[in-house]
This record gives C-alpha cells, sequence and structure tokens, in this order.
C-alpha cells in the first residue's frame, strides 16, 4: 500500500512540478516583457477618437505600469493611410491598432502590416482559457494569429428621440418609410467606406435593393461624416431618427435629460451582433515592440477590457467581467441566431459585394 502510495505521488509530482514551472515562467516572461517596456519609453496606439480612450484607458495603464501612452485618434482608414505613406519614406511611428473590421481585415491584414499577435499573448489572466466565453481568446483571422475580436454585442440598429417619434411608430424595418420621417432621419454618409455604407449594405443583403433605394434616396436622409453631428441632430430632434449613432456618444445626452431610446431590433430585418468598437492588432516593425505586448496584454485582461467595455457600453468576449452596467438588448441571448456583422468572411467578401451593391443605387462611381 505505501509503495503504490508513493508511486501516486510520483506521478502526481511529476504532472504538478511542470504545471508550477509553467505558471512560473508565463510570470517571469510577462515581468522581463514589462521590464523592456518601461525602457522603451511609451506606447503608440492608434484608434478612434472616443472618449473612453482619453478618459479612461490611458490614465489607467499609465498609472499601473508607468508606460505612457501616445495615442493617434481619427477614423481608422484615415490612420492607414496615414501609415502607409509614413512607411513609403521608411517611418514606423505606430505600435498597436484598434481598428474597425474593414480596416483590419482588408488593409492592416490584407497589405501585411501586422504581425502575429497570438505569441504575444502571455499575461496569465488573459492566456487562460476559463475567462472567456469560447474558451480561449478569439482570434477572428483564418490563421487565428493575427487579429482578436475582444467583443460581441447586440449592435443597436438605431435611436430615435422619443418627443418627436413614439416607439409605436416604429414597429417594422419598413416604417422607416413613411413619408412622415421623410428628410427626418440621419445617417452616416454612406457613399464612403465606414458604418454608413456598412448599414447600407447590411439592410441591402437583408432586406434587399428597393428598401435601400427607398430609405436612402426617397426617404432624403441627412448624411455626414462627423459622427457627433447627428447626435446633436438627435438631440435636438431636426434629425430625430439616427442610423449610426454611436452609443458612447448618446450615453451622455442621456443622463442630461434628453429622452433618446436605442432600438435593437425592428421585424422584418434579423438581430445583429458586431464586434464593435474595434478589433486588436500590433503592427509589424513596431517602434516599441515590448511596450505594444504590455498594451495588447493589459487591453485584454479583466481590467483593461473591462474599462474599456463598462465605458463604451459593449458585451465582451470574457466571462468574467460583471455586465450589469448593459442594456439587456446589449447581451446576446442565448439560443437566438443573430446576423454576426464583424464574421470575417462577411467582411472580406460579403460586406464588400454588398456595400458595391448599395454604390450601384446610390449611384456613387
Amino acid at each position: 500500500m505505501k509503495r503504490i502510495g508513493s508511486v501516486l505521488f510520483l506521478i502526481l509530482g511529476l504532472w504538478y512540478v511542470p504545471a508550477v514551472a509553467q505558471t512560473q515562467g508565463s510570470d517571469k516572461e510577462w515581468q522581463e516583457a514589462l521590464a523592456a517596456a518601461k525602457k522603451e519609453g511609451k506606447v503608440v496606439v492608434a484608434g478612434s477618437p472616443d472618449p473612453v480612450m482619453r478618459n479612461a484607458v490611458i490614465p489607467k495603464f499609465t498609472e499601473r505600469y508607468g508606460i505612457p501612452i501616445e495615442f493617434i485618434a481619427g477614423r481608422s482608414s484615415q490612420i492607414v493611410s496615414r501609415v502607409q505613406t509614413e512607411r513609403s519614406s521608411g517611418i514606423y511611428n505606430v505600435d498597436v491598432f484598434l481598428a474597425g473590421p474593414d480596416t483590419t481585415a482588408n488593409e492592416l491584414y490584407g497589405d501585411k502590416l501586422i504581425d502575429p499577435l497570438k505569441p504575444l499573448l502571455i499575461l496569465p489572466d488573459v492566456v487562460d482559457g476559463s475567462n472567456w466565453k469560447d474558451g480561449k481568446v478569439w482570434f477572428l483571422d483564418p490563421e487565428e494569429r493575427f487579429v482578436v475580436r475582444p467583443f460581441s454585442s447586440v449592435a443597436s440598429l438605431l435611436f430615435i428621440n422619443t418627443e418627436h417619434v413614439k416607439p409605436e411608430e416604429l414597429r417594422s424595418i419598413k416604417d422607416l418609410l413613411n413619408p412622415k420621417w421623410r428628410g427626418k432621419i440621419s445617417t452616416e454618409d454612406p457613399t464612403t467606406t465606414g458604418a454608413g455604407a456598412n448599414m447600407a449594405a447590411r439592410l441591402y443583403n437583408q432586406v434587399g435593393e428597393e428598401f435601400v433605394k427607398n430609405l436612402y434616396i426617397d426617404q432624403k436622409p441627412v448624411r455626414t461624416r462627423d459622427r457627433r453631428q447627428m447626435s446633436d441632430w438627435l438631440a435636438r430632434g431636426t434629425q430625430p431618427i439616427c442610423l449610426n449613432c454611436r452609443e458612447d456618444d448618446v450615453r451622455p445626452l442621456i443622463k442630461d435629460g434628453f429622452r433618446i431610446l436605442e432600438i435593437f431590433e425592428l421585424d422584418g430585418v434579423p438581430g445583429t451582433i458586431n464586434g464593435s468598437p474595434w478589433l486588436l492588432s500590433v503592427a509589424n516593425r513596431a517602434p516599441h515592440p515590448k511596450a505594444a505586448q504590455v498594451f495588447a496584454n493589459w487591453i485584454l485582461s479583466k481590467e483593461g477590457l473591462g474599462i474599456y467595455a463598462r465605458g463604451y457600453g459593449s458585451a465582451t468576449a470574457r466571462i468574467d467581467i460583471d455586465e450589469s452596467y448593459l442594456k439587456s438588448g446589449n447581451i446576446p441571448k442565448r439560443g437566438v441566431k443573430y446576423f454576426d456583422d464583424t464574421a470575417w468572411q462577411w467582411i472580406v467578401t460579403g460586406r464588400r459585394e454588398y456595400r458595391e451593391k448599395a454604390w450601384k443605387v446610390l449611384k456613387v462611381k
């Protein structure tokens, strides 16, 4: 009996030692990366100009690690255009991209501007699959190495100002075609790549060509490339229906007492999930590679992702972040089949195909 116990102890010991060593090794690797990142002096992150990054993420990361963040804010397409221009002159300025799906898949990944991210993930809090809803970090690209999708929320379909639009007046997607709303709908410009064109593509795919023509031409929606302008119009009631307003722009208006309602679904169009606000990737030939590694690990951690998710109002792919801050409509329901607006194949082929079809309807050359 003693012999059996000794053998069992030996087997367990052999199993346990490598497990402990692996944990300690991961921690050691993280500490070494952190020390090297501090020596590099900063990390350069490119992303959309939302207040969550400036007001919450940057201060917390800098406080946590003593590494300043230089934040390059702008539309994803503009940032990539700038990066490509700089690279043609041998200038490499950006370490980390927090970019939209189209830009990430078709330009950052498609033009080979990024490095594999998977080997850089070493923070135990991140690599532990039990912390993620799918049992692992969600890599979106075909190789499952380059692009991480940290978010998956039910997407808002539109916002309305209930002082001007009663919820019962919008039960079906085709209620948007009521002549009463002509000139009263705002949209991000659907004739350029971005949220406006993406929604037009989605509606073309789900509702059809005739609906897109009726909505975007006959209803005379007011177009803009300034998303803040749309939320201002929404609050004032000049355009009380907004197709592309963003939650982080609308939330302060609701706090200020404006009667704004977020609508997630209407009859005639399936519910949609997406990976908004961004996908994560790291630049190749990054000027601060270790600082990039530290930021990428931290922004995927419970603390980093939790800060961003709460500030922006998105559901994450992590299982250990309290989602009580979310509206119930934002959280994907089990057993419901959603249209995934951030599915890789839709991004690289489907959306482009339907966006071009929508552009033909809109007579965009």
